[in-house]
């Protein structure tokens, strides 16, 4: 099934507390909230998809738990942009001193801030077009480095604060450069599953 998206900006704005609620009556689904008032609402990703997600959550995962330089997310934590979309990117992380002055309750709800990096994998069921802007989206809103990885061409379009995006063929691994230091993604179990 491919996401779908509903305009509602003229039918009823969602609110920070009724989008949580929305979200959460629906939890067997990801839903996105533009910053136009556009709904998309994804299905569960399929086994190849979700297993290539996990793979790279492990490895941020451990290299964040070893440095302890930030918080690290799955694809169900939302991010409340500051242009007042609500986004879900398959993985993000963020600096420590962002997620300290966070208040307690705000690290509950949809975070209000711009991951500093984010993971978008394409599936097969994606609009690359669409995963693109949404990239796009994050640098413009604060990003300082995203990957797009798109399994099918063995492709990572890289996502950099201030430059024009840099399309890699065929790499087997990332690093995390100055936003992630000490950082590598292996990209074999991604471009092997």
């Amino acid at each position: 099934m491919n996401s779908v998206t509903l305009n509602l900006a003229h039918v009823v704005k969602l609110t920070d507390e009724k989008f949580a609620e929305l979200a959460a009556a629906n939890d067997n689904l990801r839903l996105e909230l533009t910053a136009k008032g556009e709904l998309i609402i994804m299905p569960p990703t399929g086994g190849e998809t979700g297993n290539r997600n996990f793979e790279i959550d492990v490895d941020l995962g451990i290299w964040n738990r070893q440095t302890r330089l930030g918080k690290a997310f799955d694809s169900s934590t939302g991010f409340r942009l500051p242009n007042g979309a609500t986004r879900s990117p398959d993985v993000a992380w963020i600096r420590i001193a962002k997620w300290e002055a966070l208040t307690a309750e705000q690290r509950k709800k949809f975070l209000p801030i711009c991951p500093d990096f984010v993971v978008e994998l394409v599936s097969e069921t994606d609009d690359l077009a669409e995963v693109r802007l949404k990239m796009q989206e994050y640098l413009e809103n604060g990003l300082l480095l995203g990957w797009l990885i798109i399994p099918k061409s063995r492709t990572v379009e890289v996502f950099r604060m201030n430059r024009e995006v840099e399309r890699l063929e065929g790499v087997l691994s990332l690093s995390g450069e100055d936003v992630l230091p000490g950082f590598v993604l292996n990209l074999q179990p991604i471009w092997d599953n």
